[in-house]
């Protein structure tokens, strides 16, 4: 469930299939924080849109006791964001314009 902009997770020690694949990834990229259902990719894309978006520098704080998941919800958040950046330097070469030239540009 989410608290503010904090996700409370439960680890449920074991794997639920589709939970953290591409399709997954790509619905949360989509949506805002709070438009579906609590995830961690919710949070992370929320992190990514406030950086290049609003140039705001970002840092998510990962919280729980021994086993909780914490290593698991890093990994699932470098994934996300991995994934987010190459599809957004992918975009930039087809455009031929880096984020950083976008930047100056609007400047």
């Amino acid at each position: 469930t989410y608290i503010g902009s904090i996700v409370a997770s439960v680890n449920p020690y074991k794997s639920i299939p589709g939970l953290y694949d591409c399709t997954a990834m790509e619905q949360y990229s989509k949506h805002h924080l709070g438009e579906i259902a609590p995830h961690i990719f919710a949070v992370a894309n929320e992190c990514y849109r406030c950086l290049w978006k609003r140039h705001d520098n970002q840092c998510i704080l990962i919280s729980g006791e021994s086993g909780a998941g914490k290593t698991e919800s890093t990994k699932l958040i470098l994934k996300f964001l991995s994934a987010m950046s190459q599809h957004s330097l992918e975009r930039s070469c087809r455009e031929k314009t880096s984020c950083v030239e976008q930047a100056i540009l609007e400047s």
